[in-house]
């Protein structure tokens, strides 16, 4: 092997090394980025779960009194 392509070699292996360190940065970053969006739509989740309880619980309500007052009638 030549002085010339181990040279050439060598330089392909350090774009290669490069580019592979930049795709990694690239992924943590997404990767940082996904799991913020994760927490924030767990707990959004977590909110409308409590919300759709809360309304829940006043229909059941409602309907309690309704049926009290049909029975009243």
């Amino acid at each position: 092997m030549s002085r010339r392509s181990l040279d050439e070699e060598l330089v392909d292996l350090e774009r290669q090394v490069l580019e592979l360190a930049a795709r990694c940065d690239r992924l943590q970053l997404e990767n940082r980025s996904l799991r913020l969006q994760q927490a924030a739509l767990a707990e959004e989740r977590a909110r409308l779960l409590d919300k759709n309880d809360t309304a829940r619980g006043k229909v059941e309500q409602m309907i309690v009194r309704l049926k009290a007052m049909e029975a009243g009638q």
